[in-house]
C-alpha cells in the first residue's frame, strides 16, 4: 500500500473506532525518559484532533512533575515551531481547526510526543502528509539532542511504511498495549 492508501485506511478505522476509552499507560513514557536519561524539563506535545490518540491527561501528569508543556503552532511552508502553554492558559484556533497556544515563547523541547495516522515496527510514520513532523525534527536535531515518542493506538500498526527521504524515523513508538 502507498501512502495515501495507509491513510485512507486508517482513517477510516480511527473515525470509527470507540477510541474515547484507550490511553496511554504515563508508566511507560515515564519508562523511556529514566532509560534515555533525559535531564531536561521541556516536554512538546500536541492537541488532539481528528480522532488523534488524547495526550491531554499525559500532558497533565508531566505539568505536575514540573515539566515545562509546549505545543505546536502552524507556520508558513509545512514549518512549525513549539511555544510554551499551560493548562491555565487560553488557546486559539487555527486554520486546520487545531487548538494552539497564544504564547509568543518558543520552547524547543527535549521530549516530543508526535501523533500520527500509522507506524510500523520500525518507527516510521505517516502523519497527515504536511511534513510538519518530519521538517521539525530534522531542524531540531542539529541543534540539540531530543527523544521523539510517537502515540498511537495499536490498529494504527502497519506491517510496512513506504519511506522516502524526506520522511524522519522516531526514537519509540508507544501505544494502549504498552506498558
Amino acid at each position: 500500500m502507498n501512502k495515501f492508501e495507509i491513510r485512507k485506511k486508517i482513517f477510516n478505522i480511527r473515525k470509527f473506532s470507540n477510541t474515547q476509552k484507550i490511553h496511554i499507560n504515563f508508566s511507560s513514557l515515564w519508562k523511556i525518559i529514566k532509560k534515555e536519561k533525559i535531564k531536561g524539563k521541556f516536554l512538546g506535545g500536541y492537541y488532539p484532533y481528528n480522532y488523534e490518540l488524547n495526550d491531554l491527561e499525559i500532558l497533565k501528569k508531566f505539568e505536575e512533575k514540573k515539566f515545562n508543556i509546549s505545543l505546536p503552532k502552524i507556520k508558513a511552508h509545512s514549518n512549525m515551531n513549539f511555544f510554551k502553554w499551560s493548562f491555565s492558559e487560553p488557546l486559539v484556533t487555527n486554520i486546520f481547526g487545531i487548538p494552539e497556544p497564544i504564547s509568543k515563547q518558543i520552547i524547543y523541547p527535549d521530549i516530543i510526543l508526535v501523533p500520527m495516522v500509522a507506524f510500523d515496527q520500525n518507527f516510521n510514520r505517516i502523519g497527515y502528509g504536511g511534513g510538519f513532523y518530519d521538517r521539525y525534527l530534522k531542524k531540531i536535531k542539529k541543534k540539540k539532542r531530543i527523544v521523539s515518542i510517537g502515540l498511537a493506538y495499536s490498529f494504527q500498526k502497519v506491517k510496512k511504511i513506504p519511506v522516502n527521504k524526506y520522511d524522519i524515523k522516531l526514537d519509540y513508538v508507544i501505544t494502549e498495549k504498552d506498558s
